[in-house]
């Protein structure tokens, strides 16, 4: 007899869009009119606004593909940077000029080059990822100066104000040793808000994929300056984005910042989405271990310093009460994707599509003389490897 799911399509992940293993649910209830439903009880009350799915959009779009970085001529004019994206039209528009285009190939370029590479392989260390690994680890020694105070909310403590105040104060100086030539020093105008963006609201006592993202452009406006060379880009991920990823974590901690705009559990992480690219990229065509390897625990304990992807999960496992597929029903979901380079693709497009299309969260993007908001042309050189 042949299968009664023979024709039926295949089961889709709600988040990437990609096929999974998981065979799809029953379409005819398993009861008849003699024999009614048993009653039912949810285990857990239903998701109030749960975002509307955008897997056919998600599906439809294109994988982002990486893109070399643009590098500015000299002398430049420098200048502030400012938030420009009000409308879903500003984000079109955004998406539409080549410093969207190739804010986007950059990221996909650091989860590229990050294919198959483990924390701990060794990576052309320069000098630039030298002072950014300072720049981070000054920050993370400040935290002891600040010990969270008696506060009676679940979330924002205050003394990560005192934190931000002190990164405030000292951003030009933790900068400048970024910025080698005379050429390069003005650029510190318009570098120090992006890493001010990359560490959470003060006023808002908040963290979440936009600071993210502008530390990302913190690291893009270096390559655009040529600060920073695409012979860095695998010290970049497993090196400066995880002492990062560290930092943030241990922020988020001992201030309990508030997630900025999280999905709950329709969402990746309370705070983050990048070290899911990356992480996936890192585990493409790893010869053991597969999208479905999160659910062993043994797994996580003995690699999740190797992998970003493991670390996040293991992370959420660990603040997150519960059985996982309730409190993580997407990465659950994305657990049956059969191979880490459609997880990574899907990544990728949901990135573009769920962060960097989003106007709460593009609201906040600033934009200056190295992410231009205007149409013009970059001036491409010719020393890209990239292809």
């Amino acid at each position: 007899m042949a299968d009664d799911h023979s024709s039926s399509p295949p089961h889709l992940c709600h988040s990437c869009g990609n096929p999974t293993t998981t065979a799809p649910p029953p379409t005819a209830a398993p009861w008849s009119d003699a024999s009614p439903p048993p009653v039912y009880r949810p285990i857990r009350a239903p998701a109030i606004n749960a975002p509307a799915p955008n897997t056919a959009a998600i599906i439809l779009s294109p994988v982002p593909q990486p893109l070399p970085v643009p590098p500015l001529s000299f002398p430049h004019s420098f200048e502030a940077p400012s938030k420009k994206i009000a409308s879903p039209d500003d984000i079109a528009h955004f998406h539409s000029i080549p410093a969207g285009r190739h804010f986007l190939g950059f990221v996909s370029a650091l989860s590229h080059c990050s294919r198959g590479l483990k924390i701990s392989d060794p990576v052309p260390i320069s000098a630039t990822i030298s002072s950014l690994l300072s720049l981070l680890q000054a920050l993370s020694s400040w935290l002891p100066l600040f010990p969270p105070l008696p506060h009676p909310s679940r979330y924002g403590n205050p003394a990560f104000r005192s934190w931000h105040q002190k990164l405030v104060d000292e951003a030009s100086s933790v900068v400048l040793p970024l910025l080698a030539s005379d050429d390069l020093r003005p650029a510190s105008i318009e570098l120090v808000p992006y890493l001010l963006d990359s560490f959470g609201n003060p006023t808002r006592m908040d963290y979440g994929t936009g600071h993210e993202t502008h530390f990302a452009a913190f690291l893009y406006c270096l390559a655009r300056l040529g600060v920073v060379a695409e012979s860095d880009y695998p010290a970049l991920v497993t090196r400066v984005f995880v002492s990062y990823l560290s930092l943030m974590r241990e922020v988020q901690m001992t201030y309990q910042l508030e997630p900025a705009g999280s999905h709950g559990v329709w969402g990746l992480d309370d705070y983050h989405f990048l070290p899911f690219v990356f992480g996936s990229a890192q585990l493409v065509d790893h010869k053991y271990m597969k999208p479905k390897s999160i659910h062993n625990q043994d797994i996580l304990d003995n690699f999740s310093n190797e992998y970003m992807y493991l670390a996040c999960v293991a992370f959420v496992k660990k603040v997150k009460r519960g059985p996982f597929a309730e409190h993580s029903p997407l990465l659950d979901d994305i657990s049956g994707v059969p191979t880490w380079s459609k997880v990574n693709s899907g990544l990728l497009k949901m990135y573009k599509a769920e962060v960097l299309e989003k106007v709460p969260i593009m609201q906040h993007f600033l934009f200056g003389s190295i992410i231009k908001w205007d149409c013009s042309d970059f001036d491409f050189g010719s020393n890209s490897t990239l292809s």
